[in-house]
């Protein structure tokens, strides 16, 4: 169990202290929702939180087969949908290292499905992932 303590700061903005090592994440609301955009917003914290999870996972995977894996990237964009207002979509796009062949990509994109984060968002949001 791991204990994150957010405390509201002011005009839209909170602070958010990861107990066991005291990391600080502030966020803020993002314009389009009457903030100003000034840091990450929590929507973007989950996205954050999804492209990192899965990157992480792949360079377990490829620590476990002893492949280089330094340089992989993803990106991510979030499409924002309403009524209610939540996130709708994801767009991974995964940037494998130059020396990766068709076959290891196949395997390393499964670390999409088994990523906890991926696993909990509720099935109505999509996930679109590209190959860089």
């Amino acid at each position: 169990m791991t204990n994150i303590t957010c405390t509201y700061l002011t005009d839209g903005e909170t602070e958010l202290v990861h107990g066991p090592t005291g990391s600080v994440i502030q966020t803020d609301l993002p314009p389009d929702n009457g903030g100003k955009g000034r840091r990450f917003s929590p929507t973007d914290l989950l996205a954050a939180a999804f492209a990192s999870c899965v990157l992480t996972i792949m360079g377990k995977m490829a620590a476990a087969r002893g492949e280089k894996f330094e340089g992989a990237r993803v990106e991510i964009d979030k499409v924002m949908a309403s009524n209610p207002r939540r996130v709708g979509e994801f767009v991974l796009k995964v940037a494998f290292p130059a020396h990766f062949t068709a076959e290891q990509k196949k395997f390393y994109i499964s670390a999409v499905n088994a990523c906890p984060v991926h696993q909990t968002l509720h099935p109505d949001v999509k996930v679109t992932v590209n190959v860089l």
